[in-house]
Formats: C-alpha cells, structure tokens, sequence
C-alpha cells in the first residue's frame, strides 16, 4: 500500500470523528485570568502542551509510540519608564532553562533595538512561539540550519508596508561561548493587503564566520565560513491561509568538503470554521555533498476548543529514496494563556 493510501484514510478518520468539545460563547474565567495576569508593565504567559506520537511501523520515527511533554514554558514580559522593555521567558521541561532574556528600547513605534538572548530572525517558520505554530513540529530547515535561539544585538522596525531586522550575535546559540567571531543576520519584509488577503514577502539572509561549529541541531559540523539565504511569501484570508519559504547554507563541512543544504516548505491550509483548520505540508531537506534527501507530507487538523485550550493532530509520511518510508500519528493538547 502506498503512503497516500495509508495516510488519506487515516486522516479522514481523524477529521470526521464526531468532537465533542465545544467552547461556551463566554468565558468568564479566562476573563479573570487576564485581567490578573496581563497589563502593559507585567505581561505573564504560560505555555502547557501535552503530546502523543504513535509510529505506526513500530520503530523510532518521531519519537516511536510514547507519550512526552511538549513545550512548558512561563514567559514574562513589559515596558518601563524611559521606553525601555523585557522579557524573561524559561521552560521547565526537564530543568529550568533560558530561552529568553532581553532588555530593549524602544526609539518610536517604528523603531525597537534588542540586547540579550531571543531568536535570530532567520526563518519564518521559526518566528511563531510553540503555542502558535501551523503543526506540532516546525518544518525541519529551522533544526537543520540554525539554532533557534541566539545571543547579541538585533534592531527591528517598520516602514509603511516595509518590515526589516538586522542583528549580529555571537552565533553559537544559548551556550555563552565564542571564538570571537560572530554571526550576522538580515530580514527585509514588504506586506501587501488586498480584497483577496494578506501578502508577507521576505528575505532571510545570514553570515555565520565561527569555525568548526555544528549546523542548527544537526551532527554536521562547518569548518569556515557558513551563509545562509533565502526568501518566504505568506497568504492569510478569511478562508485560506498558507506559506513557502526556501533557505539554502553554503559551507565546508568536515570530511567531505564543499557542501550545499537546501530547505523547502509548502504549507497550505482551510480555515472550516472559527474554531477549525485543515491544513497540509510538504517538506524537502537534502544535502548535495552525500547525496542525503528525503521528503515528509504532513496532514494537520487543529481545533480550538476554547480561547485557551486548543488540539491538533498530525499525520506523517517521511519518503526517502534509499530507504523504507516511514509513518507516524502525533496529538496534542495545549492551554496557552
């Protein structure tokens, strides 16, 4: 059987089993919440997810048959006197971790630099926090090709409809080490609105000069210089929502010399009512030097339940040339506040 033969049917399964739960039209204590939580000065969020994978050919392909804990994050937030802000955001899934640690300016509306550790901007898929992606996993360039958090300075402002961020970081993620080279990033972005949607076009591009460090969260090591660019469009309307986004890293990786990664997502998806989306993904990485590549379709089903209770359920095929597919299940349930 083929895997669109497996994994159509079993998303039909997914979608169509009657779901029970419904949000009541007011929410009173999620209104309490809020008004004890959030003000401009001390923002507070909280981020729970619980996950199941479920690998359907017995083996370890995304996690192999387990339940796990997703993200489990308390972020703090604000702005103070002399249009200055922060953030403080830690995860507490297995010890109390850093991922967020800011202080900012803010020279006008338009305006914002940024001092600390935060992402760095070289991705549109990794821009969304955990609680707010399209699936339960990021598309794979974003552990592939960079860290997705980094240390240093970035400033970000719009224009009209013109968007940029540009930042310099140590370039060795949340580790606090460097060689005394750095990493540099670029983000230009143009928004387009019309009667059909909402356009966002950008541009990523990224000047990596720290030697022998490992590529995102990949085993593959560069010896030199790394760059990485590339360029994403977004659509959102009332109905239809989706994204494309390509990044390609140019570096001597050890061993075996010059080497080219290449990242490629389509992502699109139906909104079917306010509380429903369907949604599909393709998904490409290959590395040219060793002749690695492999695709994963992904079918998505996310549900809001309430304004702070939501599920999604993800159905995966991962197709490589020179080796069996692979299939998986995963669900999750999540209280983000």
């Amino acid at each position: 059987m083929t895997v669109m033969n497996k994994i159509i049917p079993l998303f039909a399964l997914f979608f169509f089993i009657p779901f029970t739960l419904t949000a009541q039209s007011e929410e009173p204590l999620a209104d309490r919440l809020t008004e004890m939580l959030k003000t401009d000065v001390f923002n507070i969020g909280i981020l729970l997810q619980s996950e199941a994978v479920f690998s359907l050919d017995d083996d370890n392909f995304n996690g192999g048959r387990a339940f796990d804990l997703g993200a489990t994050r308390m972020d703090v937030r604000g702005a103070v006197d002399g249009n200055f802000t922060y953030r403080f955001q830690l995860d507490y899934r297995q010890q109390i971790s850093i991922l967020d640690a800011q202080v900012g300016y803010r020279f006008s509306d338009k305006a914002h630099l940024i001092a600390g550790a935060f992402k760095p901007f070289t991705s549109r898929e990794l821009d969304p926090g955990p609680g707010d992606t399209d699936f339960i996993n990021r598309a794979r360039l974003v552990r592939a090709m960079m860290n997705p958090r980094e240390i240093g300075l970035t400033l970000r402002g719009r224009s009209d409809q013109f968007n940029y961020a540009l930042g310099v970081y140590n370039g060795t993620g949340l580790s606090r080490m460097n060689d005394n080279k750095f990493l540099y990033t670029v983000r230009l972005g143009y928004q387009v609105e019309s009667e059909f949607g909402t356009f966002d076009f950008g541009f990523n591009g990224a000047f990596h000069n720290t030697e022998s460090d490992s590529v995102g969260g990949t085993k593959v090591w560069s010896t030199g210089n790394r760059t990485t660019y590339g360029g994403f469009v977004t659509y959102n309307s009332d109905t239809f929502f989706g994204t494309v986004e390509f990044l390609q890293s140019s570096f001597e990786r050890a061993f075996t010399g010059d080497e080219t990664l290449t990242g490629f997502y389509i992502t699109a998806g139906r909104n079917l009512t306010d509380k429903d989306q369907v949604l599909a993904r393709y998904d490409y990485i290959g590395y040219d030097a060793v002749d690695d590549k492999s695709d994963l379709i992904v079918l998505g089903w996310n549900h809001q339940a309430t304004s702070l209770i939501s599920f999604q359920v993800n159905l995966q095929a991962l197709i490589r040339e020179d080796a069996d597919n692979q299939m998986g299940i995963s669900a999750l349930m999540q209280f983000q506040f």
